[in-house]
């Protein structure tokens, strides 16, 4: 019994996920690499703790920053969290909007857009067909 208890305690503290200390080491690769195994295993939010590193280390790198606010977005979109996640693709897509935006990476304004749209396609109000009788 005393095994089962404590075997659940261990259960619970792994799948909580504290602040991290990711250190100041990692290339940007590595960075991104740690978050998407991450986010792979749904431990979003050591994955978003990734992509913030990234945002925080590397605000001059518009590649960079595109990559993190795009995955950042996708993350809450996974987790069904449609209002936050709208709001940064969003965010992200008013990058484009700018003289700079051929320096932009298009694969996320394209990504963003595409989300987007099966965001507002989930949120329609679903509607329910009796079935036909013959």
């Amino acid at each position: 019994m005393t095994a089962l208890v404590l075997g659940a305690v261990f259960l619970v503290s792994a799948c909580q996920s504290g602040p991290l200390e990711i250190s100041p080491d990692l290339s940007p690769a590595e960075l991104i690499q740690r978050a998407q195994e991450a986010s792979d295993k749904n431990r979003y939010n050591m994955a978003l703790q990734y992509y913030q590193a990234i945002l925080d280390r590397y605000a001059g790198n518009f590649d960079l920053i595109c990559t993190a606010e795009y995955e950042i977005a996708f993350i809450h979109y996974k987790q069904k969290k449609y209002e936050t996640a709208r709001q940064e693709f969003n965010n992200l897509l008013e990058r484009y909007n700018t003289p700079d935006e051929e320096l932009l990476p298009q694969q996320f304004k394209k990504l963003a857009r595409i989300v987007l749209e099966q965001i507002t396609e989930k949120e329609k109000p679903r509607r329910f067909f009796p079935k036909k009788t013959s």
